[in-house]
């Protein structure tokens, strides 16, 4: 008799608009400050019921890249709907599957959005529940009421001071006088959420509502698999669309009741998600920077790049993102449903996607896809680090392990914390240091390049390029990473005593020692520390880099940069001296403007300026991309265009306000992730307009997070 969690993963919570709206819906969303995501939560509660073998989802099309994304390494299917038909049919199609999988299946169904905190008493609740439905009921789960609620329907049990007792009726959402006598009653609130045996459930469904279940079973029957995923056939679109409620609890004698005394939610609206914050002595509660004055009983929301203040106003919520604002009285916050459904359609009406259009779509994808699906298939759970490589069913190649690489991933995850993503990012995080530390450190302080996926060293060799992200990872993890400055300048130490050049700056290893890329690199970590830590150095070596970029790399009256010099900086001769790269261009214009905001002169701004002015002169008008590389003169000498020169084209433009030109740059971008495996991309595009489909590289998703990262900046 196994269990099967079911979760019903169908609403789109538009009472909690605008975090929460059709594209990014609540429970795939940091609703409950400092905590993942609803749906993440649902998955972690049910996963602890004793006799678990397996959690269904089910849900519509929109919803499957994020259920299965947050799904990772849980053992589950998801029942995917061609139409939503109300929650009969979706409880009624999983309880087929159940059956299928275990004919004598109890289902444990479940939503998707709820806030249970209390996850022991939550499962010895289900598990008691699970017996009486093992006997043939079907279990309702009753809240016992912390107050008088007008949001949520009510049960009367037969008996009130029983665990587990016989329904005796059902009151839909009362007005708050009848609350009041429910509450004093013994009522339940209703929270949604059933248990109940495959067969039982069945067997009801039969009975009152035949069509339901006929359906049901013909798009079990008929549905094709895709993995993890069973699409159900369209035969579903036949069911009627009601809810379990009507179809089946409301008529049957099988309905029982248990009497849940936790702490529950089904976060509908605003003034539900602020009782879960603690008050000021004014009655006060914000999450994200807010500032009261002479202000009681308000609930403010907001971001780290648009704090809310207020003055002189009483019961107000507040909800700012950087795509929406709500301003409505905490007591009518039920009826923000129709002003966001009204918020969406006018916004969908606009012409074109605007910056802060692509903002919200790029944060969507990171947030609920690429950050899940990175997370879940791109760490090596089983062994050490990251992987280097995924291939298009989500596999890892086996590769060998470049050390960027796992710098690269580690500071992806420490800036998807910082943007306030709700992941697992500080085990991210630790798990990268881990590996850096334990698999690529070598005895001299500086680090090996390459490592095979077993951790035996692959390669030796210490490149400055390496050291500089592993610098730049601890920068963005300093707030993770016991010591991370310490640790930062000890390898700065290990980097000037085996890498210092007489004649300025640093060298690389390898046949081309004298390089601009692994300065830069260097110099962006330099950046990450002045904004992160404390030690003068890094000012110092920032101050170092940009004058040699200054006075060798770059030449202001041409606009160019090249890439190899000789011991001297002088540019290298023969073809290795004529090579620019259009991404290097905007990624060192990107960062000498940085530069300049921190302190840099003003010639940091006009070389900035001058090389940018280059690197957009090459872009390919007819792909819309920037090549990989040209000659001095801005002809291709390599006309394919790979993902990252994207990025950073769309970075430079973003800190030089080129707004239109952004908006381009934002929807070329864009074609490189618009693909169908969740969270992965194309790392490259020919000069027939042809994406490569081969494994993804993950090296790409550092330039990618930072590309987002100045899109929700510039907003």
């Amino acid at each position: 008799m196994a269990v099967f969690p079911v979760i019903l993963c169908g609403g789109s919570g538009t009472r909690l608009w605008p975090t929460s709206r059709a594209d990014r819906p609540k429970q795939f969303v940091s609703i409950v400050p400092g905590q993942a995501s609803l749906f993440t939560q649902t998955l972690e509660r049910v996963a602890s019921v004793p006799g678990v073998e397996r959690t269904l989802i089910v849900t519509g099309a929109r919803m499957a890249d994020g259920a299965l994304a947050q799904l990772g390494d849980f053992d589950g299917d998801i029942l995917l709907e061609p139409e939503g038909r109300d929650s009969a049919a979706a409880m009624a199609a999983a309880a087929v599957h159940a059956r299928n999988l275990d004919p004598d299946a109890v289902c444990v169904f479940v939503a998707s959005d709820h806030h249970i905190p209390d996850v022991e008493r939550f499962r010895a609740l289900i598990s008691q529940a699970v017996e009486a439905a093992r006997e043939g009921q079907i279990v309702l789960f009753g809240i016992r009421p912390s107050h008088a609620e007008t949001a949520y329907g009510y049960i009367r049990p037969t008996d009130s001071a029983a665990p587990i007792s016989a329904v005796h009726s059902f009151t839909e959402k009362p007005d708050a006088t009848r609350a009041e006598e429910f509450v004093r009653d013994g009522y339940l609130w209703n929270s949604g959420n059933f248990i109940s045996g495959a067969d039982t459930l069945l067997e009801e469904i039969d009975r009152f509502a035949p069509d339901v279940g006929k359906a049901a079973r013909d798009a079990v029957r008929d549905g094709t698999r895709d993995g993890r995923v069973l699409r159900l056939g369209e035969v579903f679109r036949q069911a009627p669309k009601v809810s379990i409620d009507y179809a089946v609890m409301e008529p049957t004698a099988r309905a029982a009741v248990i009497t849940a005394d936790l702490e529950w939610s089904d976060l509908g609206a605003w003034d539900s998600v602020a009782r879960l914050l603690p008050a000021d002595d004014a009655g006060n509660r914000a999450q994200g920077p807010a500032i009261f004055s002479e202000s009681r009983d308000c609930y403010i929301r907001a971001t780290p790049s648009l704090p809310v203040a207020v003055h002189g106003i009483s019961g107000l919520a507040i909800v700012a993102e950087a795509d929406g604002i709500l301003v409505c009285p905490l007591e009518h916050a039920q009826a923000v449903k129709q002003l966001g459904t009204e918020a969406e359609k006018r916004r969908l009406a606009e012409p074109g996607p605007s910056l802060s259009d692509w903002a919200m779509r790029y944060h969507h994808w990171l947030f609920q896809t690429a950050l899940p699906t990175w997370w879940t298939y791109g760490t090596d759970h089983a062994g050490w680090g990251f992987h280097e490589e995924l291939a298009r069913n989500l596999t890892a190649t086996g590769a060998d392990r470049r050390l960027r690489v796992q710098a690269r991933q580690t500071w992806c995850f420490a800036r998807a914390g910082t943007l306030g993503w709700p992941g697992p990012w500080q085990s991210a995080v630790i798990r990268g240091f881990e590996a850096i530390e334990q698999v690529y450190r070598r005895p001299d302080g500086l680090y090996r390049t390459l490592a095979k996926a077993d951790g035996s060293p692959a390669d030796e060799t210490a490149k400055l390029y390496d050291q500089a992200f592993v610098i730049l990872a601890l920068a963005a993890a300093c707030d993770t990473i016991e010591d991370a400055e310490t640790r930062a300048l000890a390898l700065l130490d290990a980097v000037e005593n085996a890498m210092r050049h007489d004649a300025g700056g640093f060298r690389e290893a390898g046949s081309q020692p004298y390089q601009a890329n692994a300065h830069m690199h260097l110099f962006e970590a330099s950046l990450g520390w002045i904004e992160a830590g404390s030690s003068p150095r890094w000012r110092a070596l920032a101050e170092e880099i940009a004058a040699l970029a200054l006075r060798a790399f770059i030449d202001m009256e041409q606009g160019t940069l090249r890439e190899f010099y000789d011991a001297e900086w002088r540019p290298a001769s023969g073809d290795d001296g004529m090579v620019m790269e259009p991404g290097h261009l905007f990624e060192w214009g990107w960062l000498l403007l940085r530069w300049h905001r921190l302190g840099g002169g003003d010639e940091t701004a006009r070389a900035a300026d001058a090389i940018i002015s280059t690197a957009n002169a090459s872009i390919d008008a007819a792909r819309n991309v920037a090549v990989n590389a040209t000659d001095l003169s801005g002809t291709a000498m390599d006309a394919g265009a790979r993902l990252w020169p994207q990025t950073e084209r769309l970075k430079a433009l973003l800190i030089k306000g080129e707004t239109e030109a952004a908006v381009l740059a934002t929807a070329s971008l864009w074609r490189y992730l618009d693909v169908p495996e969740a969270g992965l991309w194309h790392d490259m595009l020919d000069t027939d307009g042809r994406f490569d489909t081969g494994s993804v590289t993950a090296s790409s998703f550092y330039h990618i997070i930072g590309a987002v990262e100045g899109l929700m900046e510039a907003q």
